[in-house]
């Protein structure tokens, strides 16, 4: 792709990110950052200076982005004092919450090294992460609530376009993870505002239907899983687009793939294997298993990455249980290019999956409105933590049970069965 054509691409991408992602109204501020708390690098200033043009072409009164540099993160791990890692500076923090606060957008972009920290001391990764996350986690409850319209979007970088494409010089990798986001968030479609709302509309349309069968619960069943997981009463099956609290509907991921909604945290029982590696914090965690008992974490194995694992489950007591759970078809688009990204955001969306930790209170009916104390008791769970890890595969399926214990295949093979 040339630059020039690259440049066109990326101006369409902006614009769907503006129009379509956050959905930025006329007077809303906006603010950009690397995964809510952490300052974006300076190798995706091109995509947040065309976000910034397009956002201020709908009336935008003004853009602001936290800059930063990811190896300070490796760096501080490697040399810091062993007891400073309770060091936080809250001011990327309080920025976000104010505009937050505003009622206006914020804006995650994704694309940093999946080895970031990968080798290092797991002791200190899970100090620095814990403290990140607890420093962070009034962004966290806004996210979760849907307080204002967010989104979180990806760009090539540098060290993670060689982790997808090893094989590649570094110039040619980050090209073609480029031209492998404009494809899975239909940037290289003719219109793509169209294609979004014609997708947006068939996600709207399975949410519905299971919207309908008010499922009990779910059982999986494939190689290395065989897993029961209970739905709440009042569980709320969404998709693609969802409503802020400040009025403004919005779609939160781009690309996306899933339909989702909130399990029941006192009911999950067995065991899933994971079917993509998963990336946290700088580490990548592969070949695990994770093992339940009541809906809590009992056990969980890994050929590599265990401790990460392990320190992940233990940031609280949320992070021993689950927060979402996300039916996706085999055949997604980004399933279907046939590798890993190494990325939560597209990896989700190619494979069922749950997440580890924190429920989205919008996952339940009335749950916005609710404290800690009222959503656990309601089956919603409360964590620093939201860590997406993919099970689906080819090979699953599974069942909707009702309350009266009928099942209902909801998935074979990997594919709908609705």
């Amino acid at each position: 792709m040339s630059n020039s054509a690259h440049q066109a691409m990326l101006t369409k991408y902006a614009e769907a990110i503006v129009k379509v992602g956050l959905n930025v109204r006329a007077g809303q501020r906006l603010i950009i950052s690397l995964m809510a708390t952490r300052g974006v690098p300076l190798q995706f200033a091109p995509l947040v200076r065309e976000v910034a043009k397009a956002a201020y072409g709908v009336g935008a009164k003004y853009v602001e982005v936290i800059w930063g540099d990811e190896e300070m993160l490796r760096l501080r791990a490697q040399y810091a004092p062993k007891d400073s890692f309770d060091e936080y500076p809250t001011y990327m923090v309080d920025a976000i919450m104010q505009m937050i606060n505003n009622g206006d957008a914020l804006l995650s972009i994704s694309g940093a090294d999946p080895d970031l920290l990968g080798g290092l001391d797991p002791e200190v990764v899970g100090m620095m992460q814990k403290k990140q996350l607890t420093a962070a986690s009034s962004v966290g409850e806004k996210v979760t609530t849907n307080a204002i319209n967010w989104c979180v979007v990806a760009a090539a970088g540098e060290a993670w376009a060689k982790k997808v494409f090893p094989k590649l010089s570094p110039e040619k990798a980050q090209a073609e993870l480029w031209r492998a986001i404009f494809e899975t968030t239909r940037i290289d479609q003719p219109d793509p505002i169209a294609a979004w709302q014609k997708h947006i509309d068939a996600m709207k349309a399975r949410a519905q239907i299971l919207q309908a069968r008010q499922f009990d619960a779910l059982h999986y069943k494939a190689e290395g899983t065989d897993f029961t997981l209970g739905l709440p009463n009042g569980h709320r099956w969404i998709s693609a687009q969802s409503l802020a609290q400040n009025g403004v509907i919005f779609t939160a991921n781009m690309p996306t793939e899933e339909v989702f909604t909130l399990p029941d945290r006192n009911r999950a029982d067995g065991v899933v294997s994971a079917t993509f590696p998963l990336s946290y914090g700088g580490t990548l965690i592969e070949n695990f298993q994770v093992t339940f008992e009541n809906g809590r974490i009992t056990n969980v194995t890994a050929k590599q990455g265990e401790a990460a694992l392990k320190k992940l489950v233990d940031t609280d007591e949320g992070s021993h249980r689950l927060g979402e759970v996300a039916l996706v078809p085999a055949s997604s688009p980004i399933a279907q290019r046939g590798h890993l990204f190494y990325n939560t955001l597209f990896d989700e969306n190619a494979s069922c999956h749950l997440a580890i930790g924190r429920a989205y209170r919008f996952t339940l009916t009335g749950g916005e409105e609710l404290n800690d104390e009222e959503f656990s008791a309601a089956g919603g769970n409360v964590s620093l933590n939201h860590v997406d890890f993919m099970i689906g595969s080819p090979k699953m399926d599974i069942d909707g049970i009702r309350k009266d214990g009928k099942r209902e295949p909801v998935m074979r093979n990997g594919e709908w069965a609705l």
